[in-house]
C-alpha cells in the first residue's frame, strides 16, 4: 500500500507534545510503508498566523529527527503547501463551485446582528446553538441573486443533510454514528474569501493524495462534517485515525505541572532526541511484548495503526527521565563529552537557562538558571583543557544522571579545586573525635603509597579501617566522601578518588582537616 500522510499545523504558537506525537506517528507510518510525509501549513486564519511559529515547528522537528518529503520548505509536486497561497491560486474557488452546483453548499447573507439574535432565541428556548438552517438554507435562486446584486456580504455554508444517521469509520474506534440533526451548517468559505479548516483541509487531503489522516480525538466532533464533504464531492475517503488524548499521571488534562512543555525546552533541559522520540511514541501506542526501549528502526518496524489505543495516553515525566538515562548510559564517555559540549554551547540552551524562572515547590530550593549555566560552562572549559580527565569523570558519573543538564551538578566536585561544603554534612561528620587524626593519617598514606587505581584506593581505606579497629566502614567512608565532594551522597567513592588523582585527593584531605580541627 502506498502511504501518504500529512502534518498540517496552524502555526499560531509553540510546538508542544501533542503535535509532536501526531507527526511522529505520521513519520513512523510513512517509513513503515516507504511512503511520504508531507508538511502543509494551515494558515487560513491570517489574524493568528505567526511566521516565527512556522519556523520553530520546522527547526524543532528537524532537531527531533523528523524531516519532510514535501512541504513549503522543500517543495514537491503539490506546491504550494501553504493554504493561503493555495487560496490565492484559486484552488478552493474551483471546488466550492462544485458544492454550490450540486446543492451541498449555499450562500448565507446573515448579518452579525441576525446571527446574534438567532443565538439568543436558541438560548432562550434551551436549544442547541448554531446555524441549523436560517433563511438562506432554502432561499430561492432569485433571492440569492438579489442579495448578491445588492452587494451584501456572505459566507458559504455546508448543507448538512437532515434526518439521517451518519455512519463513519475510525481506525481506532471502529464504527461511529452521528445524528445529522445535531450538526449545524458550518462555514466553508468566509466573507473574505478564505476557506475554513473544515473545507480546505479536506480538499487538500484529496488533491495531495493523503491516504491516512492522523489527528487528535478533539477533532471527533468535526469528523461527520469532514465525512460528509467527501460524500458531497464523490471522493474516496482517506483512513481517519483519531489518536487518544494525552493526560497527566493523575488523569487530568496535560499541563506544565505534569512536565509538559515546549518541545524545544526538552532539548534545553538536556533530553536526548532519541529518548524523547521513544517516550512520545509510547504515549497511546503499544508496540507489543511490553517493549519500552526502542531504536527508531525498531519503532518503524513495529509501528501499526492497530497498536494505537482509544484510551487516554499518560504523560509520565519520570518515564522520560528513565529512558533518557538509559540512552545516556548507552553512550561512550567520548560521545557524551561531544554531546555535552554541543548541548552547552547551543544558543537555545543558553537562552533557556539565562531566562529560567523556577516554579516555587514546597521543601525544594529553587533552581537558579545562571548557576546551572556556570556549572555547565566548567565542563566546556575542562573539555579543552584536559579531555581525558573529563571523560574519566563522565564515565564515572553517567550511571547516576538522567539528563545532560545533570552533569553540571554531578561533575562540579570533579572540576573545582575546592568543592562547596554542605555545612550540615561537615557538622555531622567532621566533628567526630576520630576524624582529624584519620585525615592526617590518610594524607600520609596517600603520599607514601601513591595510589592511582580504584582498587588501590579501596584497599588503602579498608586496610586503614581494619588497622584502626573500625567494625563498620561508615565512620571512615562518610567523612572521606564529604571531604572529596562536600556532600554526603555522590558517585562511588573509590572511583571518584581514582579519577581525581593523588594531588586533588591530598588537597581535599588537607582542606577537610582544617575544617575538622
Amino acid at each position: 500500500m502506498s502511504v501518504r500522510v500529512r502534518f498540517a499545523p496552524s502555526p499560531t504558537g509553540l510546538l508542544h507534545v501533542g503535535a509532536l506525537r501526531t507527526v511522529l506517528f505520521d513519520q513512523l507510518l510513512a517509513k513503515k510503508h516507504e511512503g511520504q510525509l508531507i508538511l502543509r501549513i494551515e494558515d487560513t486564519d491570517r489574524s493568528r498566523y505567526n511566521a516565527d511559529s512556522e519556523k520553530e515547528f520546522v527547526e524543532t522537528l528537524h532537531w527531533v529527527g523528523i524531516d519532510f518529503d514535501e512541504g513549503p520548505h522543500v517543495g514537491g509536486p503539490h506546491f504550494p503547501y501553504r493554504q493561503s497561497e493555495r487560496q490565492a491560486e484559486g484552488i478552493y474557488a474551483t471546488h466550492i463551485e462544485t458544492l454550490l452546483n450540486n446543492g451541498s453548499a449555499y450562500k448565507a447573507f446573515d448579518t452579525p446582528e441576525e446571527l446574534e439574535a438567532m443565538r439568543e432565541q436558541q438560548l432562550a428556548a434551551k436549544q442547541a446553538t448554531g446555524y441549523f438552517g436560517g433563511h438562506w438554507r432554502d432561499a430561492s435562486a432569485d433571492q440569492v441573486a438579489q442579495a448578491e446584486a445588492e452587494g451584501k456580504p456572505y459566507v458559504i455554508r455546508q448543507r448538512i443533510p437532515r434526518g439521517q444517521t451518519i455512519v463513519m469509520q475510525d481506525a481506532i474506534r471502529g464504527q461511529i454514528e452521528w445524528n445529522s440533526d445535531l450538526l449545524p451548517d458550518p462555514v466553508l468559505i468566509k466573507t473574505d474569501g478564505m476557506p475554513t479548516y473544515h473545507f480546505a483541509a479536506m480538499v487538500d487531503d484529496h488533491l495531495m493524495g493523503i491516504t491516512h489522516v492522523l489527528r487528535g480525538d478533539e477533532w471527533l466532533p468535526s469528523f461527520p462534517l469532514h465525512w460528509l464533504l467527501f460524500d458531497a464531492f464523490g471522493w474516496e475517503r482517506p483512513i481517519f485515525v483519531h489518536c487518544s488524548v494525552i493526560v497527566g499521571k493523575d488523569g487530568k488534562k496535560l499541563s506544565k505541572r505534569h512536565g509538559a512543555t515546549r518541545v524545544l525546552d526538552y532539548s534545553a533541559q538536556g533530553y536526548l532526541k532519541e529518548a524523547l522520540k521513544n517516550f512520545i511514541a509510547l504515549i497511546g501506542w503499544s508496540p507489543g511484548e511490553d517493549r519500552e526501549v526502542m531504536s527508531e528502526s525498531e519503532m518503524v518496524e513495529r509501528f501499526s495503526v492497530d497498536g494505537l489505543q482509544a484510551s487516554p495516553g499518560f504523560f509520565d515525566i519520570e518515564k522520560l527521565k528513565w529512558l533518557n538515562g538509559v540512552r545516556i548510559r548507552e553512550k561512550s564517555a567520548s560521545e557524551l563529552v561531544d554531546d555535552l559540549v554541543a548541548y552547552i554551547t547551543d544558543d537555545y540552551t543558553r537562552q533557556y537557562w539565562q531566562n529560567f524562572v523556577d516554579e516555587p515547590m514546597p521543601n525544594q530550593v529553587p533552581i537558579n538558571g545562571i548557576d546551572v549555566l556556570k556549572k555547565l560552562d566548567a565542563i566546556v572549559a575542562k573539555a579543552s583543557q584536559n579531555r581525558n580527565y573529563l571523560e574519566a569523570a563522565v564515565e564515572e558519573l553517567k550511571p547516576r544522571v538522567t539528563t545532560l543538564a545533570d552533569f553540571g551538578d554531578g561533575l562540579e566536585f570533579f572540576l573545582v579545586e575546592e568543592p562547596p561544603m554542605d555545612t550540615k554534612a561537615v557538622e555531622k561528620w567532621f566533628k567526630q573525635a576520630h576524624v582529624s587524626g584519620m585525615f592526617s593519617d590518610l594524607i600520609q598514606l596517600v603520599e607514601s603509597t601513591n595510589p592511582t587505581k580504584l582498587e588501590e584506593y579501596e584497599s588503602l581505606v579498608k586496610t586503614y579501617a581494619e588497622t584502626k579497629g573500625f567494625e563498620k566502614l561508615g565512620p571512615v567512608v562518610h567523612p572521606i566522601r564529604v571531604a572529596m565532594t562536600g556532600k554526603t551522597a555522590g558517585p562511588g567513592l573509590f572511583e571518584l578518588m581514582s579519577v581525581l588523582g593523588k594531588d586533588k585527593v591530598i588537597a581535599r584531605f588537607r582542606k577537610a582537616l582544617e575544617l575538622a580541627s
